[in-house]
């Protein structure tokens, strides 16, 4: 056993699978909670284990149902070796995630038709302009290929590239929505690979979840946002 970022400790692909699938209702009830999703914990375990649940909107129930779809995907490519921190991954994952809200999924802001550069909301803050984007989407895919290529060169602890990963996606908005979804999807696909725990932002720190996103994307520094990142995962939160 080997430690990473902040002591975590390193075992193989198949334990980090293995718990994470241990705890797939929690993981997913914890991400849609960040949605705003008013699904509650048993309502989404009775929903994953198949039966529909009473009195929630149709798109609630949907947003769980693709959270869960996508979650079981990150482990099957865990599972078979072909999880990649790529394009093509974050796309599969993204068309998942996504395929029920955005208005183009699966794909980078200007691959499709739609060109519009949509702005995340701070709130008291005004908002937040990612890139714009541009017909072909060859501006993202450049900076995603660039983004990618200095992490895995200039970041060498496994843990830290994950989450700094996450943090790239979200402050690039590559989506018309579900970037912060697919990109912690990807964060914990990249964790399992080396054999990390997933991470889960408890659904109890949704607030302070929030306020430190909105804090990066005002000052650009990743800082709080890593220590906040690596105080959710299963060794520092105490479960």
């Amino acid at each position: 056993m080997e430690d990473s970022l902040g002591g975590l400790s390193v075992h193989t692909p198949e334990r980090a699978v293995w718990r994470y699938r241990r705890s797939l209702p929690e993981f997913v009830w914890d991400a849609a909670q960040l949605e705003g999703n008013p699904f509650t914990y048993p309502e989404v375990q009775t929903l994953m284990d198949g039966v529909t649940v009473g009195g929630r909107k149709v798109s609630d129930e949907r947003q769980v149902l693709a959270l869960a779809d996508a979650s079981r995907e990150v482990l099957d490519l865990v599972t078979g070796g072909e999880f990649v921190l790529e394009k093509a991954t974050s796309d599969r994952l993204h068309a998942i995630i996504a395929r029920d809200e955005a208005l183009e999924s699966g794909m980078f802001r200007g691959e499709g038709t739609v060109m519009l550069t949509p702005g995340v909301s701070l709130g008291e803050h005004g908002r937040y302009l990612p890139p714009e984007t541009e017909p072909g989407g060859g501006n993202l895919r450049a900076l995603y290929s660039d983004g990618v290529a200095w992490l895995a060169e200039e970041v060498s602890d496994v843990a830290e590239e994950a989450m700094a990963y996450f943090l790239f996606a979200v402050l690039q908005q590559f989506y018309f929505h579900g970037s912060k979804r697919t990109g912690r999807s990807m964060m914990n696909g990249h964790l399992m690979a080396h054999g990390i725990d997933a991470i889960s932002v408890p659904a109890a720190r949704r607030q302070e979840f929030n306020a430190e996103m909105v804090r990066f994307y005002l000052d650009r520094d990743a800082t709080r946002m890593l220590a906040f990142l690596l105080s959710c995962h299963p060794e520092h939160a105490g479960y």
